[in-house]
């Protein structure tokens, strides 16, 4: 075995580490910058917040700083775009990917390496969306539903209670779904208890849901039992105006969106909701995002590394990373069109969110076997 042969497998294994290491930092880097933007827009939108009932300024921090996960679950595919063609960049503007090249090193092996590294980040993603994203929204939410009405909390199983006067409602969940261009607050299994003055239940109302559309409350399914001294009395009706000024916009804060919850929690609001013949769109559309949130993350991640390669043949990496920072968000840009033309014309979810990953893997392929 000639000496040349005999140093190429360290010289990989070094190389592997390197590049590792470089696509990395440059991700932590742009991940963190992007994270930081992030959070101080949102705490500068919850400002005007500030006020409203014992909501304060550490509220606004405390409301932030638990949205950071799933705000760094948001981000990363962007950061790993941008870190991607950074740390290559970085390495190509130091000669060092040049020398590798020389060294034997294939770009293929070069551009493996550095979604491999990627890939791990993502499963860490991918677990944070599972765990500790949608536990931090829901206490952000209770934190907040807490400063602004004493007579609204979130329960730890997902449902809600309210008070108003002496009424109690409590919620099984809550969605905001759309009708003739209105935004519509629906909230699935409702049970209503109604006190007296004096502590004594006078009813309980069972209801498969309350609406809220157009200034006021419809209840669903009701099914009511009336309590008297020596007897009670049951009511049935299919549809009833509910005299309520419970407010949705302060129910907006308790309702958990779509694309907030965990996998296992979104396939059970689908189940329910189809099952009871209800708008499921905006949770289909979240179910199928999340299963190809890792192939699109390592997909582009993948596609735009040529852009730093193409640094070793002409100068300019600002433009280089200009290009791919284009590239990567007109491939944001597509998919979402994709998945909002699949919901107009009732076209499946799941292969409106395939399609881009498909076409983008197919050119990368193309454009690696021709050049790499």
């Amino acid at each position: 075995m000639s000496g040349r042969s005999r140093l190429l497998p360290t010289l990989m294994k070094r190389s592997d580490r390197l590049i590792a290491a470089q696509v990395l930092s440059a991700l932590l880097l742009t991940w963190g910058v992007l994270l930081g933007f992030d959070a101080m827009v949102a705490l500068v939108g919850e400002l005007d917040e500030i006020g409203e009932g014992d909501y304060t300024l550490s509220t606004a921090f405390g409301y932030v700083a638990l949205t950071l996960p799933r705000r760094a679950y948001e981000l990363f595919p962007t950061a790993a775009l941008i870190g991607s063609v950074l740390g290559l960049g970085g390495l190509a503007a130091t000669s060092e990917l040049t020398a590798l090249r020389a060294a034997g090193l294939p770009r293929w092996r070069i551009s493996a390496v550095a979604v491999a590294a990627i890939a791990v980040l993502t499963g860490v993603m991918v677990l944070t969306a599972e765990t500790i994203g949608p536990w931090g929204d829901r206490s952000a939410q209770a934190f907040v539903v807490r400063a602004k009405s004493q007579d609204l909390s979130l329960a730890r199983g997902g449902g809600l209670w309210a008070r108003e006067g002496d009424v109690f409602l409590h919620a099984r969940r809550g969605s905001v779904q759309n009708e003739a261009g209105l935004s519509k607050v629906v909230l699935d299994e409702v049970r209503l208890f109604e006190f007296d003055t004096e502590g004594r239940l006078l009813s309980i109302a069972v209801a498969g849901r309350a609406e809220h559309l157009g200034g006021s409350w419809d209840l669903v399914d009701v099914r009511r039992t009336r309590f008297f001294e020596r007897h009670a009395e049951a009511e049935v009706a299919t549809r009833e105006r509910w005299a309520s000024t419970l407010s949705p916009e302060i129910l907006n804060f308790s309702i958990s969106r779509p694309r907030y919850l965990a996998l296992r929690d979104i396939h059970g609001s689908i189940d329910y909701l189809q099952r009871n013949q209800l708008d499921a769109s905006g949770f289909v559309s979240a179910f199928w995002a999340r299963v190809f949130y890792p192939i699109n993350a390592l997909v582009l991640s993948l596609a735009v590394m040529p852009f730093a390669f193409g640094s070793l043949r002409s100068g300019g990496f600002g433009k280089r990373l200009f290009l791919g920072i284009a590239f990567g968000l007109g491939y944001f840009l597509v998919q979402r069109l994709s998945v909002n033309l699949a919901e107009v014309y009732q076209q499946p979810i799941w292969l409106a969110n395939a399609v881009p990953p498909l076409l983008l893997g197919g050119y990368s392929w193309l454009r690696f076997r021709r050049r790499f």
